[in-house]
C-alpha cells in the first residue's frame, strides 16, 4: 500500500477531488470514488483545460492549434502524495489531491503552473541554492452579492452593523468575523496549512492572513487550498470571500506579498548575508534580477484587468521597482531581519495572480540577476511611490507586449507558455472590453 492509499485509508475517505490549477489558479479535474480513484491511480484531463480563459473561452484557433495537439489529446495527471489535503467543509469524508500534469511519454507538460514553478526550483538546486518563501495573502469579506452590477457591500459582524472608515490592524473590527474565522483556523488546521497571523487590513472588511516561510512549491499548493477554504467558510456564514485585486472603488487593493530568501543546502546558511552580517552581492544581484525583469513579466504578477487598478495613483500599492531598507513605497522592501533571515519583500503580486506563476516569476526574476550579476539602483529613501525611474507598464495591454519581447524569460519558462499565457490574457481582455461599464452609463448616457 503506498503513502496516499495509507492516508485515504486512515482518514476513512471516501470521495477524492483530482485537481490540478489551470493559468487563472481555478482548481479543475475530477471528482471520483475512493476505490476508483486507487485503481486508476491518477486521471486524464484534457490539455485544453491549460488555455482555458477565466470565462469558460479557448484562444484563437490559429493559437491553440500551435500549442496543442489538434485531436484535443488527453494528459496524465498523477497525484503528488505531498498534496493531499481533506476538505474540511464537505458532508462526506473527502480528500483534495493537487496533481501533476505530463503527456503520454511522461515529460512534464510545458503549460503547467505547477510545472513552470518545479523548472524554476530546479535551476536553484543546480545551483546548490534553496529558495524560501513566505506569502501574504490579503482579501475582502462582503455581502453576498447575486448582482455583479451592484457594488459590493461590507458584510454585517457580530454587533449586527457593517464596518465602517479605516480600521489597520484593529483587534476588535477582525474578532467581529470571530464564528467565520475560528472554523477557517479548525479547517486550515485539519489540512495542515502553515497560517501564521491575522491581520485586519487598511480597506474595510479587509484582511491578511500570512504564511510561514518554506518550500516554494508547497506553499503554493497551500494558496490554492487556502483560497477554497476561506470561500467555503465565508459561504457558510453567509458572506462572500474575494481575492480580486482591487473589488472595491475608493477601497485599497489586495496583494499577494512575497518574502524570499535563498539558503545554500550545504551549509544552511543564507546567502543573502556575508560572513559579518553584511548585504552579499548575490543578495544586490538578486534584487537587481527582480528590478529588471519585473517590468518585462509583470501579467505574471498582475494577471487580469481589475489587477492594474491597484496600480492606480494615490493607492497603497507601489507602482514601481525600488528597493529600500524598511520602506512599504517601495516595490521591493528589505525588512529589518539579522543576517540568517534577511529577505526581500516582492509587494507587487495581487492577491488574484496564480500562485504557482507569481511565485515562479519572482524567484526566477531574481535567479537571472544572481547568475547575470546584475547591479541594483541605489536603495531608495523616503517615499518612493513619486518616484518615475522604475515605474511599471499601467495596463494589461501594454503589459503583455512587454512580455511577448522578454526572450531571457521565455527561454527559461518556454515559448509554449509564455505564447499561451498571453493568449488567453488576451481573449480574457477581449471579453472584457465587450463590458458596458456603471461608469460609460452613467457619464456617457445623456451628455455625449
Amino acid at each position: 500500500m503506498n503513502k496516499i492509499e495509507a492516508w485515504l485509508k486512515e482518514h476513512k475517505i471516501t470521495e477524492v477531488e483530482c485537481m490540478v490549477s489551470d493559468l487563472t489558479g481555478i482548481a479543475r479535474g475530477k471528482i471520483a470514488p475512493t476505490m476508483k480513484f486507487i485503481s486508476e491511480k491518477g486521471m486524464r484531463l484534457p490539455e485544453s483545460i491549460l488555455l482555458q480563459s477565466v470565462t469558460g473561452d479557448y484562444v484563437e484557433d490559429d493559437i491553440y492549434y500551435e500549442l496543442l495537439d489538434p485531436a484535443d489529446i488527453d494528459m496524465v495527471c498523477k497525484p503528488d502524495e505531498s498534496a493531499i489535503y481533506l476538505v474540511p467543509w464537505a458532508i462526506e469524508p473527502t480528500a483534495q489531491i493537487i496533481h501533476d500534469c505530463y503527456d503520454k511519454m511522461g515529460n512534464p507538460i510545458d503549460m503547467s503552473p505547477r510545472n513552470i514553478l518545479k523548472k524554476v526550483l530546479k535551476m536553484y538546486a543546480d545551483k546548490g541554492w534553496q529558495p524560501l518563501v513566505a506569502p501574504e495573502m490579503e482579501f475582502y469579506l462582503t455581502r453576498r452579492n447575486e448582482d455583479p452590477d451592484l457594488p459590493l457591500q461590507p458584510p454585517i459582524g457580530r454587533s449586527g452593523r457593517q464596518e465602517t472608515g479605516r480600521q489597520s490592524f484593529s483587534i476588535d473590527a477582525a474578532n467581529e468575523f470571530d464564528p467565520l474565522f475560528e472554523d477557517m483556523y479548525d479547517w486550515c488546521e485539519a489540512q495542515g496549512l502553515d497560517l501564521d497571523t491575522l491581520i485586519h487590513e487598511e480597506g474595510t472588511a479587509q484582511m491578511e492572513i500570512n504564511f510561514r516561510h518554506g518550500d516554494p512549491l508547497l506553499l503554493a499548493d497551500q494558496i490554492l487550498v487556502f483560497k477554497r477554504t476561506m470561500r467555503e467558510a465565508a459561504l457558510k456564514h453567509d458572506m462572500t470571500a474575494t481575492f480580486m485585486a482591487k473589488p472595491i472603488t475608493n477601497e485599497p487593493g489586495s496583494a499577494m506579498h512575497l518574502h524570499q530568501s535563498i539558503i545554500d543546502r550545504k551549509s544552511g546558511k543564507n546567502v543573502f548575508s556575508n560572513a559579518d552580517g553584511t548585504m552579499s552581492e548575490l543578495f544586490l544581484h538578486h534584487i537587481g534580477g527582480l528590478q529588471r525583469f519585473i517590468p518585462e513579466v509583470l501579467p505574471l504578477f498582475a494577471p487580469n484587468v481589475n489587477s492594474f487598478r491597484r496600480f492606480l495613483p494615490d493607492t497603497s500599492a507601489p507602482v514601481n521597482v525600488e528597493w529600500g531598507e524598511e520602506n512599504r513605497t517601495a516595490g521591493l522592501r528589505v525588512p529589518d531581519s539579522d543576517p540568517q533571515n534577511r529577505r526581500v519583500e516582492n509587494r507587487l503580486p495581487g492577491a488574484d495572480a496564480n500562485p504557482y506563476i507569481a511565485i515562479a516569476a519572482s524567484l526566477l526574476c531574481g535567479y537571472l540577476g544572481m547568475v547575470s550579476k546584475i547591479t541594483p539602483s541605489a536603495p531608495v529613501k523616503g517615499r518612493a511611490y513619486e518616484r518615475r525611474n522604475l515605474r511599471l507598464p499601467l495596463t494589461l495591454e501594454s503589459a503583455l507586449e512587454r512580455m511577448e519581447q522578454c526572450h531571457e524569460v521565455q527561454e527559461v519558462l518556454g515559448e509554449k507558455f509564455c505564447r499561451g499565457y498571453v493568449a488567453v490574457k488576451r481573449v480574457e481582455h477581449e471579453n472584457y472590453k465587450r463590458v458596458i461599464s456603471s461608469w460609460e452609463r452613467e457619464f456617457l448616457l445623456l451628455s455625449v
